[in-house]
């Protein structure tokens, strides 16, 4: 009986000392912690080592809702050596930045509609695509008719930052013509389009995509390929024929998705809490967003290798919860379905059969 006493008071002992000794050396453990992630991560470019292909930055797959871990629509594209954001959620850009995007190989924006939750950290993207990116010109910003209005208030709204900036860092740091965004309205040539080209350059084609988000008119969703990697971006819509002819065979859909019923307890607990004017809200967002089996449908019918949620309605604290978001989804397409989390990255690298999937954070 006594050797049995012997082993619990030796570890009780050691983990005393071991507390003991970490509180006595604290400061020397946290600034050893400090120095070793400034000199694995600060200047250090991790897209450097990514293979050619398609990589999908998940900067933000949450909805207006508060969502604790998911900030604002926001993807990241970096297609070869060219980089791409496709909308600016609240949040997004920040999450961009921690995931290391390339901003210094930015080529330009695209916004899918002019919905406050899709633009309003487009002012941050600008600033980061300035500072970070070191540019010389203001970054192009593409979306429907009413960018114009949109970009423009943004520059006019940050133009006291920018002189502040320049003052500060100096000309050469924060060069003065680069700052702002420039603004390209796609309008279609033939108004019977679905959809059509708006960037072909160096093995990269992107294609804007009609969908329906009405009472939001236009609004459109987006294809990029990039040689023989593919992937489209439905934005806001319902199910919408358009979008599924647009994305045929590509390799990952990425697709906004409500969950009817989960957002409907919602709603009636607003009711029964007495807040009418925010249970309404709820109720309206029914009819302008694809539920998950609808955006399976969408993926099945494309012929798509996979999908994946984001724009998700409602939040979802917890990955447990997924399954039941997914619901029947699962029936309807037999690929491989994900639902999006901020951190995620998405790699679909030139010639390779399979999409590889990793978290920055």
């Amino acid at each position: 009986m006594k050797g049995w006493g012997r082993g619990p008071i030796a570890v009780g002992v050691l983990a005393g000392l071991l507390l003991v000794g970490f509180k006595l050396f604290q400061p020397q453990i946290a600034e050893f912690t400090f120095d070793r992630a400034v000199d694995r991560t600060v200047g250090v470019d991790p897209s450097a080592d990514l293979p050619d292909g398609l990589h999908v930055y998940m900067c933000g797959t949450g909805s207006p809702m508060p969502d604790v871990s998911r900030a604002g629509p926001c993807i990241g594209v970096l297609a070869g050596r060219q980089a791409f954001v496709f909308d600016a959620g609240s949040g997004g850009i920040r999450k961009l930045s921690r995931m290391g995007f390339p901003m210094d190989r930015l080529e330009g924006a695209y916004l899918t509609h002019l919905h406050s939750d899709h633009i309003d950290g487009l002012g941050e993207l600008l600033l980061q695509a300035w500072i970070a990116g070191g540019r010389s010109a203001p970054l192009p910003v593409s979306g429907p008719v009413g960018t114009e209005t949109v970009v423009n208030a943004f520059n006019a709204a940050y133009e006291l930052d920018r002189g502040y900036r320049v003052a500060h860092h100096g000309p050469e740091v924060a060069n003065p013509a680069g700052s702002g965004g420039q603004p390209i309205e796609i309008t279609f040539s033939d108004e019977t389009m679905a959809s059509d080209v708006v960037y072909n350059r160096g093995d990269v084609q992107i294609t804007v995509i009609r969908v329906n988000h009405a009472p939001i008119n236009p609004a459109f969703g987006y294809r990029i390929d990039y040689k023989d990697r593919s992937i489209a971006l439905s934005g806001d819509t319902v199910y919408d024929a358009g979008f599924v002819a647009a994305s045929k065979g590509v390799d990952v859909m990425f697709h906004d998705a409500l969950d009817p019923e989960m957002l409907r307890r919602v709603e009636d607990a607003l009711k029964a809490r007495g807040n009418d004017r925010t249970a309404q809200i709820m109720h309206d967002i029914l009819d302008y967003h694809a539920s998950p089996e609808e955006g399976a449908r969408a993926a099945s019918q494309a012929g798509a290798a996979e999908l994946v949620y984001y724009h998700i309605v409602p939040p979802m604290p917890t990955r447990a919860l997924n399954q039941m978001f997914i619901a029947d989804a699962s029936d309807i397409f037999d690929g491989r379905i994900t639902v999006g989390e901020d951190g995620m990255m998405i790699s679909l690298v030139a010639g390779g059969p399979d999409s590889l999937h990793s978290k920055a954070f």
